[in-house]
C-alpha cells in the first residue's frame, strides 16, 4: 500500500533490533515484569480506571480474550459464540456497534479495527491469546489527551508478561452447549489448545506461543418469508409461526445452521534491555477460517422434500422462500500484526517512549453460493468478496517530563501518526467453490490519515489537590476514495472517484482531584473529543446479491462533550466507587439495516444530530469481603441515552438510543476452599433495549430483538503440586435463550487442563 511507509520503516527497525538483541550478555532477573507499568503509574489518571490481574480471572470461564474484560463496569462485549470474529465492544454511552468509539491495545499494539463498523469493526482479539494476559487496564472516556476521540467510550490496555526466566505453559479446553430455538435443537462443541515457551538469556527475553481454537456455534440467523402474491404457490408445512422483533407475525422457514470456525494464532515477542533503555518487539499472525454450509429448511412440500426456494403457501398464508437465504459461506482470513515499543531515559527527568505498529490483511476472502447445495436448482454460481490492500500503520513518540521547575508539576507530550486503507471488491463467480473471480459486481475503498499532537500537564499543586490540563490537536484527511458506477455499455468496470477532505480539530481536557485526609477521594473530569469517520463510513458502497451498503463521503466528525464525577472510598481489601457521567455527542454516525421485500438487506449510514447520555455507575472491588477467603468484584450502572435532536427525521426525537440498556450489572466472586482449590461465581445482567432508532422493535425473546438477559456461571480450578491444574465451569446455568439480534449461547460446559513448568 502506498500509504504504508511506516510499515516499511517498522520492518527495517525490526531487523536492526533483532540483530542487536541477540548480542546481549547474560544477566539473571527473577521477577516477572509487565512492560510499561512504571510509566502508567507516573501521574494520576484523569480517567476512571479499572485494573484486572490474573487473580481476577479465576472465576471467569476464559476461552478467548474477550472473556477477560466482559464483566467490567459499563462495558459489553457481544461475542455470540466462542470463536466469533465479530466480538464487538461497547463502553459507557457508546453501544456495541459503535466500534470506532472504543480502543483496544495489546502491549501497545492497536487491536481496534478502525476500518469498518458494526459487526465488521470488532477488535482483532485473536492477536493476543487469553492464556498470555498478565494485566488489563480499562480507562473510561476520552479524558486523557494521549488518546484520540476513538476513546469516547474508553480504552482497553492489555499487557502480557515479559519472561524473566525459562517458562513453559500448555493448556487445553473443551466446551460444549446444547441450543434449542425455532427449528434447531442440537449440541455443538469445540476445543482450544495453547502452548508457549519463554526465557531470558542475559538482557534478552523471548517468547513464542501457538493458540488453536476450533468450535461449532449455534445457528446465528433465522429467516422468515417475505410477502408473495404468486398465483400458484407450492403447498408446504413446517414453517414456524411467530412474531418478529417488531411484533409482526411471520413464517420462519430456516436457520443458517452450525458455524464451523478454526483459528490459529502464532505469537513471537522479543525484549531487550540495554542500559537505561528497553525495547519490545511483537509479531502476531492469525489464520482464521469460518464455514457456514448447513442451513436447515423447516418447510417441506407434500412429498416431504425440503423446500429451498420459491413461492409457497401454508395454512392459507402465502410467502416467499428466497434461495439466497440458504447461501453457504466460506471465509478465509489471514492477518499480520507487528509492533515495536522503545523506552528509555534521555536525562534524569526526561523519558522517551516510542511505539510503531503495522497491521496488514494478507488475505480476507469470503466465497458464497447463491443457494443451498441440496437445492435441486443449485449451481456453482456465486460470489467472492475480497479485501485488497487493507490495513493500517501507526507511529507515536511521547516524552515524559518529571522536573519542570515547579514542585509537583509533570508533563507528557507527543506526536502520533495513523494511516488507514481499505479496498473491497465483490466478484461474480461461475464457481464459488473454486473461488473464481469472473467479473466485478462492486468495488469501493479509500484512505484516511490522522496526524495528532498532544500535551498534558499534571500538577500536584497542594497536599490534597491535583489537576491536569490537556490539549489534543488533530489533522484528519481522507483521500483516494472510490466506488463503482458501472455503465453496462462501457467495456471496463467504471469507478467514481470521491473527492478528498481534510479538517483540523482541537480537544481540550481538564481534571481536578481532591483527596482529603482519610479514605475518600474525589475527581471531576471534562473533555472535548472528536471522532473522525472511518473508511467504510466514507467510501464503502457496494451491492451483492443479498446485501446493499450505502456510504456517505460527506460525514462530519462526531463532536462530543464528556463529563465524569467520581467519588471513591478505600475499604479494607479494596475500594467502593461511584461515577456520574454525562456526554453530549453531535453529528452521530449511525448505521441502520432493513430487509427489503425481496430478502435483500439494505444498510445505510446516516447522521443523527444529537445524542445525550447520562449514567450512574457503582463499583465494589473488595478482597476478603465478609469471609477471609472471599474476593468480590461487583458493578452496576444505570444509563439513560436519548436522541434529543434530529432534523432530517424529527419523529425519532425523544427515543432511546439503540442497543443501550437502562441497567447493566456484573458480579465475579471467588472463594478459596484451600490453598490450591478455588471456586467462583460469575453473573451478567442487562435490561432490554432497542435495535432501531424508531424504537419499533419491542418484541422480546425473538430473533432480531435486543433482549434482557440474566446469565449465571460457575467456575472451579484445582492446582496440583506437580504444575497441573484442572478446571470445570458452566456458563448460563439456567439455559436462558435470549437475543442480542443474534442468539446468545445456551448452557455451556467447560473442561480445562493446564500445565506449567
Amino acid at each position: 500500500m502506498a500509504s504504508f511507509s511506516a510499515g516499511r520503516l517498522l520492518c527495517g527497525l525490526i531487523l536492526v533490533f533483532s540483530v542487536a538483541s541477540m548480542q546481549a550478555a547474560e544477566r539473571s532477573i527473577e521477577e516477572v515484569v509487565v512492560w510499561g507499568s512504571e510509566v502508567d503509574q507516573r501521574f494520576a489518571s484523569p480517567n476512571p480506571i479499572s485494573i484486572l490481574d490474573q487473580e481476577d480471572f479465576r472465576s471467569i470461564n476464559v476461552a478467548t480474550t474477550e472473556d477477560v474484560v466482559k464483566y467490567e463496569p459499563s462495558l459489553v462485549v457481544r461475542r455470540r459464540f466462542i470463536g466469533d470474529s465479530n466480538g464487538v465492544v461497547g463502553m459507557r454511552g457508546s453501544n456495541m456497534f459503535q466500534t470506532s468509539r472504543s480502543m483496544v491495545f495489546a502491549d501497545g499494539v492497536p487491536l481496534h479495527y478502525l476500518l469498518q463498523s458494526r459487526w465488521n469493526g470488532a477488535p482483532r482479539w485473536t492477536m493476543v491469546s487469553a492464556s498470555e494476559i498478565a494485566q488489563v487496564n480499562i480507562l473510561y472516556g476520552p479524558f486523557s489527551a494521549e488518546y484520540s476521540g476513538n476513546a469516547m467510550g474508553g480504552v482497553v490496555e492489555i499487557e502480557t508478561a515479559i519472561p524473566q526466566q525459562e517458562e513453559f505453559h500448555v493448556d487445553s479446553s473443551y466446551f460444549s452447549q446444547n441450543f434449542d430455538a425455532y427449528g434447531f435443537d442440537d449440541t455443538v462443541s469445540g476445543f482450544k489448545s495453547f502452548v508457549s515457551y519463554g526465557n531470558k538469556i542475559g538482557d534478552t527475553s523471548f517468547y513464542f506461543s501457538v493458540n488453536r481454537l476450533e468450535n461449532e456455534s449455534q445457528p446465528q440467523t433465522f429467516r422468515f418469508g417475505g410477502a408473495s402474491n404468486a398465483s400458484n404457490p407450492t403447498p408446504v408445512s413446517g414453517a414456524i409461526v411467530a412474531n418478529d422483533e417488531r411484533g409482526r407475525s411471520r413464517h420462519w422457514f430456516m436457520d443458517t445452521g452450525v458455524v464451523d470456525t478454526l483459528t490459529n494464532n502464532y505469537k513471537f515477542k522479543l525484549g531487550h534491555d540495554f542500559g537505561a533503555w528497553s525495547a519490545l518487539l511483537n509479531v502476531a499472525y492469525e489464520d482464521r477460517n469460518g464455514v457456514t454450509d448447513s442451513g436447515n429448511s423447516y418447510v417441506s412440500d407434500g412429498a416431504g422434500n425440503p423446500v429451498y426456494r420459491g413461492d409457497v403457501i401454508q395454512d392459507g398464508v402465502r410467502f416467499s422462500v428466497p434461495a439466497s437465504r440458504f447461501s453457504t459461506s466460506d471465509l478465509e482470513r489471514r492477518s499480520l500484526s507487528a509492533g515495536l515499543r522503545l523506552r528509555g531515559q534521555l536525562t534524569d527527568s526526561i523519558e522517551l517512549e516510542a511505539n510503531l505498529s503495522h497491521f496488514a490483511v494478507l488475505r480476507d476472502e469470503n466465497r458464497r453460493s447463491r443457494s443451498h447445495p441440496d437445492d435441486p436448482a443449485h449451481t456453482l454460481s456465486g460470489q467472492v468478496a475480497d479485501f485488497g490492500d487493507t490495513g493500517w500503520d501507526t507511529a507515536e513518540v511521547k516524552l515524559y517530563f518529571d522536573d519542570l521547575g515547579v514542585e509537583g508539576l509533570g508533563l507528557v507530550a507527543g506526536l502520533r501518526q495513523e494511516s488507514y486503507e481499505l479496498n473491497f471488491d465483490v466478484y461474480g463467480s461461475n464457481n464459488y467453490l473454486a473461488g473464481t473471480k469472473d467479473f466485478y459486481t462492486s468495488r469501493s475503498g479509500g484512505e484516511t490519515s490522522i496526524l495528532a499532537a498532544f500535551a498534558q500537564f499534571d500538577w500536584q499543586f497542594a497536599e490534597n489537590w491535583d489537576a491536569s490540563f490537556g490539549l489534543r490537536w488533530e489533522d484528519f484527511e481522507s483521500k483516494n476514495g472510490y466506488f463503482d458506477d458501472d455503465d453496462p455499455a462501457s467495456p471496463t468496470f467504471d469507478l467514481t472517484a470521491v473527492p478528498g477532505r481534510s479538517t483540523t480539530k482541537s480537544s481540550p481536557k481538564f481534571s481536578l482531584g481532591y483527596s482529603p485526609s482519610g479514605p475518600w477521594s474525589f475527581r471531576y473530569s471534562v473533555a472535548k473529543a472528536y471522532r473522525f469517520p472511518i473508511v467504510e463510513e466514507l467510501f464503502s458502497q457496494w451491492e451483492a446479491f443479498n446485501a446493499i451498503s450505502v456510504a456517505n463521503p460527506g460525514f462530519e466528525p462526531e463532536d462530543g462533550l464528556h463529563h465524569n464525577l467520581m467519588a471513591e472510598r478505600e475499604v479494607p481489601g479494596g475500594y467502593l466507587r461511584i461515577n456520574y457521567f454525562t456526554e453530549t455527542i453531535d453529528d452521530v454516525i449511525e448505521s441502520q439495516t432493513t430487509t427489503l421485500d425481496n430478502g435483500v438487506s439494505l444498510r445505510t449510514f446516516l447522521p443523527v444530530d444529537e445524542i445525550e447520555t447520562s449514567g450512574l455507575e457503582f463499583v465494589a472491588n473488595v478482597d476478603e469481603l465478609f469471609l477471609a477467603n472471599l474476593d468480590v468484584r461487583f458493578n452496576a450502572v444505570y444509563t439513560d441515552s436519548e436522541i434529543v435532536k434530529n432534523l432530517p427525521n424529527p419523529g425519532i426525537e425523544g427515543n432511546v438510543y439503540p442497543r443501550m440498556p437502562r441497567w447493566r450489572g456484573n458480579l465475579l466472586a471467588t472463594y478459596r476452599l484451600a490453598e490450591h482449590w478455588d471456586v467462583g461465581l460469575n453473573y451478567q445482567y442487562a435490561s432490554d433495549s432497542f435495535g432501531r432508532t424508531d424504537n419499533s422493535d419491542r418484541e422480546d425473546n425473538v430473533y432480531g430483538a435486543q433482549d434482557a438477559y440474566s446469565r449465571l456461571g460457575l467456575k472451579s480450578t484445582y492446582h496440583l503440586s506437580n504444575g497441573l491444574s484442572l478446571g470445570f465451569g458452566i456458563d448460563n446455568v439456567s439455559d436462558e435463550v435470549a437475543y442480542v439480534a443474534h442468539p446468545w449461547p445456551g448452557r455451556s460446559f467447560y473442561f480445562n487442563l493446564a500445565y506449567d513448568l
